[in-house]
Order: C-alpha cells, then structure tokens, then sequence
C-alpha cells in the first residue's frame, strides 16, 4: 500500500482548478499502488473550511496547514511544512500543480527532500513498480518518456491536462498548527496587486480570444476586446510570446510554453502564426478558430476552422455576427 499526497493550492481561501487536477492525479496513481490520496492545503486561520470539498475528487485526507504566518505565499514558510508532512506520510509520490505558485515551491520541496523532480508532466502511467511520466521537451516539439526512481517521486502536472474526475472519498480534514517562526525569513510579501475586478483568468475561461504580432499595435487590442464583450461572460484575452515581450500585454496573458496552458472549449488565435511555443500551450482546446491572412500559418495545422483574411476586415463583421446572434436579431 503506498499513499500519494497531492499540494492543493488555495487562492484566497478558495480551492482551484489546478487543486482538484493534482488531487484528481493522486487518486488515480494511488488507487494503481493499492493506496489512498491525501491533500494537504495550507493558508491562514479559516481555511479549514474549503478543505472537505477535496473528498469529491478523491481525497481521503485532507490535512489543513492553518496560520498566520501562511496566509500570504511565502517559500520559506510553506517549504518546510511540506516537507515535514512528506517525511511523516512515507508517500509513494508527491503532485504538485505546475502554477506559478507551484514551480516555485516543488522544486524547493524536491531539494529539501534530496530527490530529482519532473516537471510539467501530462501523463502518467503507475501500473508497474516505478511511475512513467510523459512531458514535454524542446517546447512541445517533442515528449520525453521517464521512469521515476525517486522515493518519493515528487512531479508537478501541467494545468488544464488532467480532468479531475468525481469519486467518492471520505475527505476527512485534519486540522494542525504548523511550527513556523516569521522571525527567521528574510523575505516577506509587501504587497499583492489583483487583477482588476470582474476580470477573467486565461487559464480558467470557457472561451479565450488571443492576439498575435499580426494586430499590429497594442491600440488595435479593442478590436479583441469588442469580440470578448460580444462573447459574453466568461471569456478572456489571450495573447502571443511576442505580444507580451513587445510590452504590449501583460505576462498574465501570454498562452504558450512559457506563459499557460489553456484547454478552453473556444479558442480564437487571431494573428498568431502558430509557433510551436504558442502551440503548446493551447492545442488541447476542444476548437480552435484561427484568423490570419497568410494561408500557409503554421496556426492552420491545428485549427478546427480557419479564415484566411486581414483581420482588420475579418474582426469587426465577425464581432457584429456574434452579436447579433447574442441579441436575437
């Protein structure tokens, strides 16, 4: 019997996507060795309360973390309260989401272990006596296939490709005081700005409407915005590496290798070409609608519906369509 814990991240004492995905994971290499998933969430005084709902996607155990000290992300007092839950289980294996949060700490947790870790996995085969995990390499142009020797094997999953399933879990939380002293960090956070309000996360939308080089200049970005607002509710703006290099949007946006994988039901690449950075991080869109006016864009390989065009013309007729339809007209 091996246990597997899953790191399930809260953001203002609300449990994500990417926390039910990584439980979703545990539950399902667990269940292979013969053993039960655990989730530990960590977060200030109160969390408690949000922690039950992880049994739905199959955790038995849910141990929550509370403290002052811990409501804020900060490495130096998350990085030990894992370790010591890891070293107290005996865990099989370790999943943490592969979020900004999560790239920062399960590497910490991997060297404070001593053990190697993968990351950005998409799939995971636990039948036999060492886990095979697939990722990507050379920016999606390529997988890698390894076996894991570690014990515990610690992995971070790429958000949006695994699908948490419901399963019925006990769930059962418990509660502890971890032993954190924020006298001793040297780092402390001093500020958190939000993303202005009503404002939707790229990698949690339905619907995302990305730009490219091809719009031209940051100026012609109303031209999505109008499309977005024409969608309606729950769409959001993507954008390209180059975009987002350029200055014209912010980092939060930037779908690709190096910015997030999106999996939205409609996807919209409106002047990209289709580089395969870009490519990695939106293929798994269930359909994919490509504008660009050079016929031979790499985008048109992977697109569900391409139209070839200037976008200029294409964007506003199309917005009008959308809108009309919306309207009942």
């Amino acid at each position: 019997m091996a246990n597997v814990l899953a790191f399930a991240e809260q953001r203002d004492g609300q449990i994500g996507a990417s926390a039910r995905e990584a439980v979703g994971v545990a539950a399902t290499v667990a269940a292979a060795s013969g053993g039960d998933a655990h989730a530990l969430v960590l977060g200030g005084p109160g969390v408690a309360g949000i922690a039950g709902s992880l049994g739905a996607v199959g955790a038995e155990v849910v141990a929550v973390g509370e403290h002052d000290a811990l409501a804020e992300y900060n490495p130096e007092a998350y990085v030990d309260v894992v370790v010591d839950r890891i070293r107290a289980g005996e865990y099989r294996a370790v999943v943490f989401p592969a979020t900004t949060l999560g790239k920062d700490l399960a590497p910490r947790v991997a060297a404070k272990l001593d053990v190697p870790m993968v990351s950005d996995v998409t799939a995971i085969d636990a039948s036999g006596a060492m886990l095979v995990v697939t990722r990507p390499v050379y920016s999606g142009k390529a997988f890698a296939t390894l076996e894991v020797e570690a014990s515990p094997a610690v992995l971070s999953i790429r958000p949006n490709v695994f699908q948490a399933a419901v399963r019925s879990a006990a769930g059962a939380v418990e509660s502890f005081v971890p032993t954190v002293d924020p006298s001793t960090f040297r780092m402390r956070v001093v500020e958190r700005r939000a993303a202005a309000e009503g404002k939707v996360d790229v990698s949690e939308a339905s619907v995302v409407v990305s730009g490219g080089r091809g719009m031209k200049d940051p100026a012609n970005w109303q031209l999505l915005e109008q499309l977005r607002d024409a969608l309606g509710p729950d769409v959001a703006l993507g954008a390209s590496r180059a975009v987002v290099d350029a200055g014209w949007r912010p980092h939060g946006e930037q779908v690709g290798q190096t910015g997030k994988t999106v999996a939205p039901k409609l996807y919209f690449a409106v002047g990209i070409s289709g580089a395969i950075q870009h490519l990695a991080g939106m293929r798994t869109a269930k359909t994919i609608v490509a504008i660009n006016r050079d016929a031979d864009a790499p985008i048109f390989g992977v697109a569900d519906y391409g139209i070839v065009g200037d976008l200029f013309d294409v964007l506003p007729r199309l917005t009008s369509e959308i809108a009309a339809l919306r309207s009942g007209d």
